[in-house]
């Protein structure tokens, strides 16, 4: 278009949306996920297991000869979540004792789950941040309290992110996992606002988008792939392509 046209671009729905909401006045906090919202998560996953893997060959090599590789080390610990359904909120919980377990069967001191976890964990913690992430951290950071509600483990801090956050929720340290509506509840406290004035990011179309709307927050649905709506009944407030988009739709124009 030329430089000098007086015709006027047209403004995307999600662009709208964000636009109206900013102006508003409404929206007084920002809850967002974590994983595979801000960095891929089974790239991480995977990394963190072969790095398990070392060090059981290291220190337990029956297990680790047992387990053989990343695929069984994952299905060990999908089976430990019909095992003890009582850690199904706690990510760490459920992974400690699934290398527990491993160990027993292999003939191996259980005892070496704690440092065997401490190996996973770590590495958990070596995320690679999608291109849109950080920029969108410092925006948000700048303008609203946000808080991380994360049903992962991830430990902002140890990432190395935590000075954007007011606050950060895990459902392994709260007891709590998304949608349940009392863990949004909790981060519209931990930001001190009321959760209809929250915005809530994710990736998530039921446990992030439908889990917020039914706490009362507004809801943004991260939509990276492109795909339709998911479930049944309403949808997000918005969609968005990027969290680069979101950013867009929030700036004070």
């Amino acid at each position: 278009m030329h430089p000098d046209s007086t015709e006027t671009l047209a403004v995307s729905p999600a662009l709208a949306q964000l636009q109206a909401l900013r102006r508003s006045g409404r929206i007084r906090a920002i809850s967002i996920d974590l994983d595979d919202t801000l960095w891929p998560i089974w790239p991480t996953i995977a990394k963190a297991e072969a790095v398990l893997l070392d060090w059981l060959r290291l220190h337990a090599p029956a297990t680790a000869q047992q387990l053989g590789d990343t695929a069984t080390v994952r299905a060990l610990r999908h089976e430990i979540v019909g095992l003890r359904p009582d850690l199904q909120s706690d990510l760490s919980g459920l992974r400690r004792e699934s290398i527990r377990l491993a160990l027993q069967r292999a003939g191996d001191d259980p005892a070496l789950a704690e440092a065997a976890f401490d190996e996973f964990f770590a590495a958990r913690q070596r995320v690679d941040l999608f291109e849109d992430a950080l920029p969108t951290l410092q925006f948000l950071a700048t303008h609203w309290p946000v808080v991380a509600l994360s049903n992962g483990n991830a430990d902002v801090h140890v990432v190395g992110i935590g000075q954007h956050f007011h606050a950060s929720l895990s459902a392994s340290l709260s007891g709590m996992a998304k949608p349940d509506a009392r863990f949004f509840h909790a981060a519209a406290e931990a930001a001190g606002v009321a959760p209809e004035h929250v915005l809530h990011i994710g990736d998530d179309a039921e446990l992030d988008a439908r889990g917020a709307m039914d706490a009362g927050m507004h809801a943004v649905w991260l939509n990276r792939g492109g795909v339709a709506w998911p479930c049944e009944g309403r949808e997000p407030h918005v969609t968005v392509a990027s969290l680069a988009q979101l950013c867009e739709g929030l700036a004070e124009s």
